[in-house]
């Protein structure tokens, strides 16, 4: 007999007003490794429901004087991603079909048996992985950078990388520091795939890209009222993550007054959706990154000091681009590969080797990205070279920089006078600082003029 393809373990709400049930199915999931919680009535379940997710919930139609019916539209208002498999006695079927198109995902009648069961959660644990692997491609495509990076010859980056590996196997908070663009992003989610939660979701959320109201939002979730604009209930990211891996990036720009609920969060594990009063739960494994100096920022009252205690469990330094030399001409061939798809591009010339080991990167291995992406776009030969390097890197010959004074759109002045800075700052807080405006603001303008 061929041996059954293993099953994640799933979280399971049990809802069914008879004991015997309770007992006797709980035992029996219980045993093939699911984690379960038993209820006897309506209310108790959409209680359990408010406070944490579930993957499946198995949601008897009679249970007493109340109706499952009325309950399965609040099971998937709390967490829609939830399987609910309706039981049903003789004479309910109608019921059953009621409840699918509700929302419920399949139906078994009383009296079954635990092969019925065992094949209904079959289903459930297969769909439910590939949500979870349809996901985790989004977010791969959404990030859009190719994993060369993590590939290095360079000592420092490849103790990161080691380190990384230790840690993933814990559920210990992660500090990635790092200049914006090493890949500390990259980092994250290798953290999560080497890591126990890789079956479970791991998202992303950007701290400096939001309003305080849209961050809590974004974090915690709302309710129906609680701001202008909220036409709807909204889940968070920290239930959407719920088992698996928050990636909180450039935490340092974290807003002063959602610092106290993320301090708590990562404390308790508990948390409040935005205008409601229900305490919720979620199993996260954190991991943040910063680009800002954070004993700067405590110092200047801009950061939490026991918060900072509280992500700084384990710090992994991420070197910037130009700290590891040798990996320039690699990663830029790496990413080559990468984008070229089936065109005939073989590689650089000489001349453009030479111009991208000599160039600083401030924008690190994000700049070199799009530099190799911009290039390709434009290549129309079978080698890429210098000539379609940014000026940046390769000041054309008869042509003049631009300059106050130049009649040219405001905008190259700034984006010139930028690139320079950074090329000749040691870290983003010493470019902001010379530029005279702060690191959110620099962060901003680098992501509107792809540095």
């Amino acid at each position: 007999m061929p041996t059954p393809t293993p099953i994640s373990p799933l979280r399971i709400l049990l809802v069914d007003d008879e004991p015997n049930v309770r007992r006797t199915l709980g035992i029996s999931l219980e045993a093939d490794g699911h984690e379960v919680l038993a209820v006897g009535n309506a209310a108790d379940a959409a209680a359990e429901a408010g406070r944490r997710s579930f993957d499946l919930v198995f949601l008897d139609l009679r249970l007493g004087t109340s109706s499952g019916i009325d309950l399965l539209p609040r099971l998937l208002a709390d967490s829609p991603w939830t399987q609910v498999v309706v039981i049903t006695g003789h004479g309910t079927i109608e019921l059953a079909v009621k409840a699918m198109k509700l929302g419920a995902s399949d139906f078994i009648t009383k009296p079954f048996t635990p092969d019925q069961v065992r094949m209904v959660i079959e289903r459930v644990a297969a769909l439910r992985a590939i949500e979870r692997q349809v996901a985790g491609l989004q977010q791969t495509l959404a990030d859009s950078e190719p994993q060369a990076m993590l590939d290095s010859t360079s000592p420092a980056m490849l103790r990161a990388i080691e380190l990384a590996r230790q840690v993933a196997a814990s559920d210990s908070t992660v500090l990635l520091r790092g200049e914006s663009g090493t890949g500390k992003g990259v980092l994250a989610q290798a953290i999560h795939f080497w890591s126990g939660r890789s079956a479970r979701p791991f998202t992303t959320v950007s701290c400096p890209s939001l309003s305080a109201t849209l961050l809590e939002s974004e974090l915690f979730g709302h309710v129906k009222g609680s701001f202008t604009g909220a036409t709807r209930d909204q889940v968070g990211r920290i239930a959407i993550a719920d088992g698996g891996t928050l990636f909180l990036d450039e935490i340092g720009e974290l807003p002063l007054d959602i610092q106290p609920k993320v301090l708590r969060f990562i404390q308790e594990r508990r948390y409040e959706r935005v205008g409601d009063t229900v305490t919720r739960r979620a199993d996260v494994r954190l991991i943040c990154a910063t680009n800002a100096n954070l004993e700067e920022a405590i110092a200047a009252k801009r950061f939490r000091e026991d918060l900072y205690y509280r992500v700084n469990v384990i710090q992994l330094d991420v070197p910037s681009l130009r700290e590891r030399p040798d990996d320039i001409v690699p990663l830029a061939e790496q990413m080559l590969a990468f984008y070229r798809g089936n065109r005939g591009i073989v590689g650089y010339t000489d001349e453009a080797i030479q111009t991208m080991r000599r160039y600083a990167w401030p924008g690190n291995v994000r700049e070199l990205k799009n530099v190799v992406e911009r290039a390709v776009i434009l290549c129309r030969a079978d080698r890429v070279g210098v000539d379609l390097l940014p000026a940046a890197l390769a000041p054309r010959v008869g042509s003049a920089e631009v300059a106050l004074g130049d009649r040219v759109p405001f905008e190259k002045i700034e984006e010139a006078h930028i690139r320079r800075v950074l090329a000749h700052s040691k870290s983003l807080e010493d470019a902001a600082e010379a530029l005279d405006i702060d690191v959110a603001t620099l962060w901003r303008k680098r992501r509107k003029y792809a540095i």
